[in-house]
């Protein structure tokens, strides 16, 4: 007799995987804080590290906020001298943001406490898990990257 496979509804499948990548993302967060960066600065700051300067504008767009909210949190980051303005070369009014030093170094010892935390949980998981973890990281990216989601 043969076992017919049935998958389970993609609404389904997407819920769990939402909640999943939501409570895995909060956990993680506590490595941020433990480096001495807000959720937030971490955000913003992953932005600029990976997607290079930009003016406030482009990076409220990037984390979805308005900016307002965005300018509270650069002038925050200025303070702790994570970020700094410097011109716009083609609009003589607008500013580029950028991180420090500091501000890299500080997200760099971040992102490494995250990918530590999560690769230590990864590394207790049996190998064909490991395996299939590696998959669906994958396949996660290959999503974030189409246009299904648009």
């Amino acid at each position: 007799m043969c076992e017919r496979v049935v998958n389970p509804p993609a609404a389904d499948v997407a819920d769990r995987l939402h909640s999943a990548a939501i409570r895995l993302l909060r956990r993680l967060r506590r490595q941020d804080e433990a480096s001495g960066l807000s959720g937030p600065q971490a955000s913003a700051l992953s932005v600029l590290v990976f997607g290079g300067p930009m003016n406030l504008g482009a990076l409220a767009a990037a984390e979805q906020v308005r900016p307002p909210t965005m300018s509270r949190l650069v002038r925050e980051m200025e303070a702790f001298g994570l970020v700094q303005r410097r011109p716009d070369p083609r609009d003589r009014r607008g500013v580029i943001l950028e991180p420090t030093e500091k501000g890299r170094a500080m997200f760099d010892r971040a992102r490494e406490r995250r990918l530590s935390a999560l690769s230590g949980a990864i590394a207790s998981l049996p190998v064909e898990d490991q395996a299939l973890m590696d998959r669906a990281a994958a396949l996660m990216m290959a999503l974030a990257r189409g246009p299904a989601l648009d």
